[in-house]
């Protein structure tokens, strides 16, 4: 399979898609090293070439739409990832979170349908590959402190900003 990838500009530096044939979201992140992407996508899901565009279609428009402010305009953007029933389940579940209301690892958990498997919900954020479109950036510590993020916590912290200040307007 042939994929697809572009990188755009937005206010928290670059941020690149890839997707494949039929524009589902592979692998995306605050990035603009394709090299980076690449090796999260599952071996099962991997392209064998991958080819710039400039244009994603819905991708590209939702990704600038978001960062300008439609922070709903991830919602309905096409996801592909491969894992165990239990994290692509909570994958699924990451896109429920609202904008501006983050959960906790805990509260995730327990959303997840497996409230004693805190670790696992955090592995599941941890092996996210489509960040931003499975907003993983919205589940904090314990403690209501950021925790990790593979882009960096000044990225979560903005994004978390972002959508409060958006949803509060």
């Amino acid at each position: 399979m042939t994929a697809h990838y572009s990188t755009l500009d937005t206010p928290v530096g670059p941020f690149t898609a890839v997707v494949d044939a039929d524009g589902a979201v592979l692998a995306s992140g605050w990035t603009a090293d394709l090299g980076t992407l690449l090796p999260v996508i599952h071996s099962a899901l991997r392209p064998v070439a991958v080819e710039e565009r400039t244009d994603l279609g819905a991708v590209s428009r939702a990704i600038t739409d978001f960062h300008a402010g439609d922070v709903a305009a991830i919602d309905h953007i096409a996801v592909r990832q491969r894992s165990g029933a239990f994290i692509e389940h909570a994958w699924d579940v990451l896109r429920t979170v609202e904008p501006g209301k983050p959960v906790t690892y805990t509260e995730y958990a327990d959303l997840s349908g497996r409230p004693a498997a805190v670790r696992a919900a955090a592995m599941a954020c941890a092996r996210n590959a489509a960040a931003l479109f499975v907003p993983c950036h919205r589940v904090l510590r314990l403690d209501g402190s950021l925790g990790g993020f593979r882009w960096g916590l000044a990225v979560k912290e903005w994004l978390l900003t972002h959508e409060a200040h958006t949803i509060a307007s």
